[in-house]
C-alpha cells in the first residue's frame, strides 16, 4: 500500500472493512469503484471501465456513477443480490487539510432498501435472523426496515419448521450467527435467501431496548438483539420507526405450509411465480399499499380463533349492505398515501417536502372516514371509528407551514408557506423587492440611454449586469459603467447602485433557502414524534382498507357468509373455485356441493383428467382459507370447521436445486402431511404413487389412506386413478367415494365437470390424448394395447390381486413359480386362434419355446409397460 497515492490509500482503508459490497467512494460529481469492484461493476451496470494513476507501476482499473444517478444503479446491484456501501466526504473540502476525510454512512442490502422501484408498494422487505438453541428450538425474528415492523417467535420442532416460517414470511435477506450448523445454511440456499453472518452481540443496545418490551424470553431477546445490532451497524442513524417486536405463536393461526402454500398458488403461481392468478391478486380490491401488503399476510396467517373471524365478518357483512357509504369510504381511502413507510422515511431522515404534502393529505381525509363509520350506527363501525386518529396538530402544522405544491429538492426553497416565519418573510421581501428595483433599472437605463435592446440579466458566475451591444456603445455615460464581462457582440457592465442591489439580493435569497432547509428539518423533527400514532393510524385504515375490498368483492361475485361448524362438518352448496371462476369470466363455471361429517371423512375421488379432480380439491382449500380470514365464500351457502392446518399434494415438480426427484417431493409432502397433521386439520393428496410402478403407488395409497382414516381422522380429499381402491370403502367406514362424471359421445370423451357420488367406471386416458390431439395411429395403438391389457387381467389370476385389497405379502421363490406357470397358462388360452373350438392340450415345439420364455419371466419385477411390450412380442411368434 505504501506505494499507492493517499486517495488511493483511504479507498484500501475503508474498502478493508466491506470486503463483501460494492464501495461507492464518493469524489466530486462521482462515486467511483476501484480494482475488483471496478471490473465486477462495469460488467453488472453496463458502464464503462477506465483506469487511473494511482501511485504504483501499473493503472487501477475505474468506473464511477453520477451521484445524482446513482439510486438507479443501486437498485439494479440489490436486485441481483448485492451489497452497495456508499463512502461520502464527511468534512468541507475547503477546510480539509490534506485528503478530504470519508466514510461510510449507509451500508444497502437487500433486507434494508429504503427507497426505489425495488421497493414494492404492496410487498414488505423483511429481514430475518435466526438462532439455534439446545433441545430442538428455534429463535426467529423479521424487520421491516421501510414500515418499522417488527415481529419474533420461538420455534418448538423440527428444523423444517423454522425454514418453512423463514419462507413464508418472504425475507430477502437473513442475519445468521457464524456458528450456524450448516445443514441449516444449505437450506437457506436451496430458497435463495441471502445469508450473512453476524458476531453475537450479549449486550442490548439501549437504543433499542425499550423494543423489546413485549418479550419474557431471553431467546427471544437474543435473536431479536442480533437483528436490531445489523440494522444499526449498516444504517448508522436513526432508527425511531421500529415498532415495538410483536411477539407471536405460530399456533395461533392456521399452518399452511411452504409446500401446500405454493401448491395452492397463494400468492405467487408455481409456473411464473407471478401475482396474476393467485388468491392475492383474486381477493386484492385495496386501495392503498398498505392494505395490499396487510391482504398478504392474512392470507399467509389465516386465523383460528372464531371471535376474531367473527369480529371482520361483522364488518364485512355491514359494509356488504351500505353500498353508497362503502363505496364513499372506498373513495376517501385513494386519496391516502403509504403512512406506514412516509413514517419510515420521516425516521429515517430521507423525506422530501412533496412527502409532508402526501402525509397531510392523508391526514386530511380521517375525519371525513370517521364520520361515515360512526353514522353507520353499528357497534363494530363505531371501534373501528375510534381508532383512525387524524393527528390534527400535525395536520396543522403541515397546512399552515407547507406550500400545496413544493418542489422534491429540500434545498431549493420555496417550501414554506408566506407568513409562517416572520425572518423568511423579511428575506423574501428583500428578494422580491430587489427584483422589482431591477426591472425598474432597466426601465430607467434604457430611457436614460436610448438603447432599446439594453437588458439586465443574471448568472451565477458573474451576478447582476447590464448588457449592451457593440453597436450601442458609444451611447454609454463614461465614468459610470464598469465592464465586467467581454462577448463577442457585446459586452457587459455594471453600475455602483445595481453593485449594491445584487449584494442584498443575493445575501437575501442565499439565507432564505438556508433558513428554509432549517425550518423543513425542525418541522420533519416535530411530525417524528407523530411515528407511533401514525403507525397506529396506518394499522387502522389498511384493516379497513382489506374489509372494504372483502365487501366488494363478496357483492360483486355473490360469496356467502360462512358459518362454523362445531362438529366438523363440511357442507359447501354449489362451491366454485374463487380464481378459476374470475379467470373464465363470461364462460359459465360448474359449481359443486360438498358435504363432510363425521361419518364422512374421507373422500376419494375418482375420474378422468382434465375433469377437475384437482381444481375440486383445491376449492375447498381455498374457501377454507378466505373463510379463516373473514371474507365471504364463493357458494350459496358454506358450513365448515375451523381447520388448524392444511396440507396439499398436487401437481408433480422435481426440486432441481436439492436434486430431488418428482416422486421424492410428493413423498416428502405427503410424510410432512401425515406427521404433522391433526383431527382438525384438512389433507389435499392428488394422485399419490404416481412417479413409481403401479403396484408399489397403490400400495403407498392405501397405505396412506388407511393410515389417515385410522390413526389421524383429518378431513382428507384423495384423488386417484387407481380404481381398485374404491373397494376401500367397504372397509374403510369413513371413506366415501365420488367421482366426477363425464360421457361418451361418439368415440370422444365429454367432461361434465360435476361431482356425483360412487365411483368412475373408467380413466378416458386414451380419450383425453386424444383431446390433445396425438396422432391418429398412435391413438389406434393404444386403444389396441389397451383391449388386450384389460382382457389379460380380467383372466390372468396373479398372486398381488390388488383389487382384493393389495392386503398380501410378496410372495416366496416357490409361490413366484407357481404364479409364472399360472400365468403362462392363462396366456396361452387367451390366444386360441378360434375361441369357441375344441382347445388342442398338445403344445406344439413353438409354444414350448415361448411356454420356457414365459416361465423365465420375472413377472412382479416389470413395469406394465415392459410387460405389456414382452405380451405383444410373443402374441407375434405364436401367430407367425
Amino acid at each position: 500500500m505504501a506505494t499507492y497515492t493517499p486517495m488511493i490509500k483511504q479507498y484500501l482503508q475503508v474498502k478493508a472493512d466491506y470486503q463483501d459490497a460494492f464501495l461507492f467512494f464518493r469524489l466530486g460529481d462521482f462515486y467511483e469503484m476501484f480494482f475488483e469492484d471496478a471490473l465486477k461493476a462495469s460488467q453488472e451496470l453496463e458502464i464503462t471501465l477506465t483506469s487511473r494513476e494511482g501511485g504504483g507501476e501499473e493503472r487501477i482499473p475505474m468506473c464511477g456513477v453520477p451521484y445524482h444517478a446513482a439510486p438507479n444503479y443501486i437498485e439494479q446491484l440489490i436486485n441481483r443480490g448485492y451489497k452497495v456501501a456508499i463512502c461520502e466526504q464527511t468534512e468541507d473540502p475547503k477546510t480539509a487539510k490534506g485528503v478530504v476525510k470519508r466514510e461510510v454512512v449507509q451500508l444497502i442490502t437487500p433486507g434494508t432498501v429504503m427507497e426505489g422501484h425495488g421497493l414494492l408498494e404492496k410487498e414488505n422487505n423483511f429481514i430475518a435472523t435466526v438462532t439455534v438453541f439446545s433441545n430442538n428450538q428455534y429463535g426467529f425474528a423479521c424487520s421491516d426496515l421501510s414500515t418499522g415492523e417488527s415481529r419474533a417467535t420461538l420455534i418448538k420442532g423440527s428444523m423444517d419448521e423454522l425454514i418453512n416460517e423463514l419462507s413464508i414470511s418472504g425475507a430477502k435477506e437473513v442475519v445468521i450467527e457464524s456458528t450456524l450448523p450448516p445443514e441449516i445454511q444449505q437450506k437457506l440456499k436451496e430458497r435463495s435467501i441471502l445469508a450473512f453472518s453476524i458476531e453475537d452481540n450479549s449486550d442490548v443496545n439501549e437504543n433499542f431496548s425499550a423494543l423489546f418490551s413485549e418479550l419474557d424470553e431471553e431467546a427471544l431477546i437474543t435473536t431479536t438483539s442480533r437483528l436490531f445490532h445489523y440494522l444499526y451497524r449498516t444504517q448508522k442513524r436513526s432508527l425511531d420507526h421500529l415498532q415495538k417486536v410483536t411477539v407471536y405463536q405460530v399456533q395461533q393461526y392456521m399452518k399452511i405450509d411452504y409446500f401446500s402454500k405454493r401448491n395452492l398458488e397463494l400468492t405467487e403461481t408455481i409456473r411464473s411465480t407471478a401475482k396474476k392468478g393467485t388468491l392475492l391478486w383474486l381477493l386484492d380490491e385495496t386501495m392503498t399499499a398498505m392494505g395490499g401488503r396487510m391482504l398478504k399476510q392474512w392470507i399467509n396467517r389465516p386465523l383460528i380463533d372464531k371471535t376474531d373471524i367473527g369480529r371482520r365478518q361483522e364488518l364485512v357483512q355491514l359494509f356488504v349492505g351500505q353500498f353508497f357509504e362503502r363505496q364513499e369510504l372506498r373513495e376517501k381511502l385513494k386519496e391516502v398515501y403509504d403512512l406506514e413507510r412516509l413514517a419510515g422515511r420521516v425516521a429515517f431522515g430521507n423525506l422530501n417536502p412533496r412527502d409532508l404534502m402526501q402525509l397531510k393529505r392523508s391526514l386530511l381525509q380521517v375525519p371525513v372516514l370517521k364520520d361515515i363509520l360512526v353514522n353507520l350506527d353499528h357497534n363494530e363501525a363505531k371501534r373501528m371509528a375510534e381508532r383512525l386518529d387524524p393527528c390534527e396538530e400535525a395536520a396543522d402544522l403541515l397546512e399552515t407551514a407547507i406550500v400545496d405544491h413544493p418542489p422534491i429538492s429540500v434545498k431549493e426553497g420555496n417550501i414554506i408557506r408566506d407568513g409562517y416565519d416572520h425572518q423568511l418573510d423579511q428575506y423574501r421581501d428583500a428578494s422580491r423587492n430587489g427584483k422589482t428595483w431591477i426591472a425598474m433599472l432597466e426601465r430607467e437605463e434604457r430611457e436614460k440611454t436610448g438603447i432599446k435592446s439594453l437588458k439586465v440579466g443574471y448568472n451565477r458566475v458573474f451576478g447582476y449586469y447590464i448588457e449592451v451591444t457593440r453597436a450601442n456603445l458609444h451611447l454609454l455615460q463614461e465614468g459610470r459603467y464598469e465592464r465586467k464581462q467581454t462577448l463577442s457582440n457585446a459586452e457587459r457592465f455594471i453600475t455602483p447602485e445595481l453593485k449594491e442591489k445584487e449584494e442584498l439580493i443575493l445575501a437575501a435569497e442565499e439565507k432564505s433557502i438556508e433558513l428554509e432547509y432549517q425550518l423543513f428539518t425542525g418541522i420533519r423533527e416535530t411530525i417524528k414524534e407523530y411515528i407511533p400514532r401514525l403507525q397506529a393510524l396506518a394499522k387502522a385504515l389498511s384493516e379497513l382498507d382489506v374489509l372494504l375490498g372483502f365487501a366488494e368483492l363478496s357483492e360483486q361475485r355473490h360469496y356467502a357468509r360462512p358459518v362454523f361448524s362445531p362438529d366438523r362438518k363440511i357442507h359447501l352448496k354449489d362451491g366454485r373455485h374463487p380464481v378459476v371462476e374470475k379467470v373464465m369470466d363470461a364462460q359459465e363455471y360448474v359449481p359443486n356441493d360438498c358435504y363432510m361429517d363425521k361419518d364422512r371423512e374421507i373422500l376419494l375421488i375418482t375420474g378422468p383428467n382434465m375433469s377437475g379432480k384437482s381444481t375440486y380439491m383445491r376449492q375447498i382449500a381455498l374457501t377454507a382459507i378466505m373463510a379463516q380470514i373473514g371474507c365471504f365464500v364463493p357458494a350459496d351457502e358454506a358450513e365448515l370447521p375451523i381447520f388448524d392446518q392444511v396440507f396439499t399434494r398436487i401437481g408433480a415438480a422435481d426440486d432441481l436445486v436439492s436434486g430431488q426427484s418428482t416422486f421424492m417431493v410428493e413423498m416428502l409432502e405427503a410424510r410432512n402431511a401425515i406427521m404433522n397433521a391433526s383431527g382438525d386439520s384438512l389433507i389435499l393428496f392428488d394422485e399419490i404413487g404416481r412417479g413409481t410402478s403401479t403396484y408399489d403407488g397403490m400400495a403407498l395409497a392405501q397405505a396412506m389412506i388407511e393410515y389417515i382414516h385410522n390413526k389421524i381422522g383429518a378431513k382428507t380429499l384423495f384423488s386417484t386413478h387407481y380404481h381398485e381402491l374404491t373397494t376401500l370403502e367397504k372397509d374403510l367406514r369413513k371413506l366415501k367415494n365420488v367421482h366426477v362424471s363425464a360421457v361418451e359421445q361418439n368415440g370422444k370423451v365429454v367432461f361434465l365437470h360435476k361431482i356425483r357420488e360412487g365411483a368412475a367406471d373408467k380413466s378416458y386416458g386414451i380419450h383425453v390424448a386424444q383431446l390433445a390431439e396425438l396422432p391418429q395411429e398412435l391413438i389406434e395403438r393404444a386403444a389396441e394395447i389397451l383391449q388386450i391389457l384389460e382382457q389379460t387381467d380380467n383372466q390372468s389370476s396373479d398372486v398381488h390381486d390388488l383389487k382384493n385389497g393389495l392386503n398380501t405379502i410378496r410372495p416366496s421363490a416357490e409361490e413366484n413359480l407357481q404364479a409364472r406357470e399360472t400365468a403362462a397358462a392363462a396366456q396361452l388360452s387367451f390366444f386360441d386362434e378360434e375361441p369357441g373350438q375344441p382347445k388342442n392340450n398338445k403344445a406344439s415345439k413353438k409354444e414350448k419355446q415361448i411356454l420356457e420364455q414365459l416361465s423365465e419371466l420375472e413377472i412382479l419385477d416389470m413395469t406394465p409397460l415392459q410387460a405389456m411390450n414382452m405380451l405383444y412380442d410373443l402374441q407375434k411368434k405364436l401367430r407367425k
